[in-house]
């Protein structure tokens, strides 16, 4: 068993929009968020009294302790107003992928019983088609608030306009939930991931340990904050430290770069398709990006050279990068900012309160010793609670002892480092986002076209892994690839679009049906 080299850190018992801004007073007139493209700036005197006042209008139309509040929108200053004034109210916030289609919207809505949806005029179309999908099944929502204003809904200028008291919610740490964002786990359909206010709240205490921005540091936020990573790194952590946050609503990398250079920003959290790009694109030679002090890296793996080419490109001595899981809070490892020799390669160091194990691969789970590969073993405070209504599923991922196994292969080296060799295979994850094969299947199946299908995922030409569908036709069928893309991308967010598709006669399977996906891969292997 690993332990951290760092002294253990006391469990945070704070709800989260306490943990996040208790401090926010303190800061006063500094400024707490940015908007990237219009310069409009909020101070976290103005934070935290519009999270009070937007829970005071939450509470007003009706939000009770308990209730599901779906968030459905794109990164902007208003995202965190929202977030914290649920939780303030007692609400917990399942975050929703901005390029959810109506069909996935309504899957989250129903799945974790959401009351009440908070979105954007661009995303309103979407939203109402999905209440009317739940509706007709009879789960009507409570109602949508449209932040920027839509005619016969609440706006965030509504909320912030209430006038009634701020409500005081009796919140447990250790049993509510703050947040349920969605995640495929090591494998099948995405699942509610229950995060309690104690374990976000310990997650970041944990993080102290190795990174914690400086207070006025300059935070540039692009990655996604419905995704865990963006909202712990770019939103929680942040703001607790009293980090100025600067928003970006999508990543357009002119923007990106110009942005980096006008707000003087220091610090970049990303995913590898963004490090590729500053490594490689002609267009950042445009740009002074000298303000940049660090660049941590996470959400899928990093190729080591294309590491070290975009800390060249940068004049950074090396890229951070970080390891973890939603089902973690969610972080287990991360390289500090201030390490001045991290290991080539590796995810980072343990933090405080967490145990590793690293199991014998050949059946018989025997413990692994330093540079040996297994599978992960993690436990500590971060682990989430479970799977929201799927006892099973949690069975499966955390045992009787507390620890969550992550599907994930490394190994530890001789210094503490974490080095991923490689990961789950079931799960696909195309520049940084999860893609469930079992999803896709499913929709593919519902083709009249299409006999059988499996997916897995394949490196394209710059090294992302892609979805590739292995198609059975029925007979007589003439289906062609893009046919069968374009069925798919009707029905699924972007990121999830099969990209390749190949016709087989049959799906291999093991005797009691599972689809035998590392014979998909072993031959896709064969072909490169």
């Amino acid at each position: 068993m690993f332990h951290s080299d760092f002294p253990d850190v006391p469990a945070v018992d704070l709800p989260i929009h306490d943990a996040v801004l208790g401090a926010a007073e303190q800061y006063g007139d500094r400024a707490a968020l940015v908007d990237g493209v219009t310069g409009e700036t909020v101070s976290y005197a103005r934070l935290a009294g519009a999270v009070r006042r937007v829970a005071a209008g939450l509470a007003e139309a009706g939000v009770r302790k308990g209730d599901v509040v779906a968030l459905f929108s794109p990164n902007t200053i208003g995202y965190p107003m929202a977030f914290y004034g649920a939780t303030r109210a007692g609400a917990t916030v399942t975050t929703v992928s901005s390029l959810a289609t109506p069909g996935e919207l309504t899957g989250q809505l129903g799945d974790s019983g959401a009351r009440w949806l908070i979105t954007v005029s661009p995303f309103l179309p979407t939203a109402e088609q999905a209440a009317e999908l739940l509706a007709a099944q009879g789960r009507p929502l409570a109602g949508i608030v449209v932040l920027d204003g839509a005619e016969g809904h609440r706006s965030l200028a509504d909320l912030l306009a209430a006038t009634g008291p701020v409500p005081e919610v009796a919140i447990d740490p250790g049993e509510d939930i703050a947040v349920l964002p969605y995640s495929s786990g090591t494998t099948g359909l995405p699942k509610g991931v229950m995060l309690t206010h104690r374990s976000i709240a310990t997650n970041l205490a944990q993080c102290d340990a190795l990174y914690r921005p400086a207070v006025g540091e300059r935070v540039l936020a692009v990655l996604p904050f419905f995704h865990i990573y963006g909202l712990a790194a770019l939103l929680n952590q942040p703001l607790r430290c009293g980090a100025t946050v600067v928003v970006l609503p999508r990543f357009d990398l002119e923007q990106f770069c110009r942005t980096i250079e006008e707000q003087q920003v220091q610090a970049l959290i990303v995913a590898p398709p963004i490090a590729l790009a500053l490594a490689k694109h002609p267009v950042v030679d445009r740009f002074d990006l000298s303000s940049v002090e660090y660049l941590l890296c996470a959400a899928a793996p990093l190729d080591p050279e294309l590491a070290a080419a975009c800390a060249r490109r940068l004049g950074l001595p090396h890229l951070l990068q970080g390891y973890g899981m939603t089902e973690l809070s969610p972080v287990s490892h991360v390289i500090s900012p201030l390490d001045p020799d991290p290991a080539p390669g590796a995810v980072g160091r343990m933090l405080p309160s967490t145990e590793l194990r690293v199991a014998a691969l050949d059946g018989t789970g025997t413990d692994l010793g330093a540079g040996e590969p297994g599978e992960l073993l993690i436990r500590g405070p971060q682990v989430m609670k479970g799977y929201f209504g799927r006892p099973s599923d949690t069975t499966a991922m955390i045992d009787d002892e507390g620890w969550l196994h992550t599907g994930d292969i490394g190994y530890v080296d001789d210094r503490g480092y974490l080095h991923i060799v490689d990961r789950v295979k079931e799960l696909i994850k195309y520049k940084g986002y999860q893609v469930a094969p079992a999803e896709l299947e499913a929709v593919l199946l519902t083709h009249p076209q299409i006999a059988d299908a499996a997916v897995i995922g394949v490196p394209d030409a710059e090294g992302t892994e892609c979805p590739k569908a292995f198609v059975v036709r029925i007979p007589g069928s003439r289906i062609s690839a893009e046919e069968v893309s374009a069925f798919v991308a009707g029905q699924v967010a972007p990121y999830k679009k099969v990209r390749a598709v190949e016709f087989v006669e049959s799906v291999p399977k093991s005797a009691a049906g599972k689809i035998l996906r590392r014979e998909l891969r072993a031959r896709e292997a064969a072909t490169r």
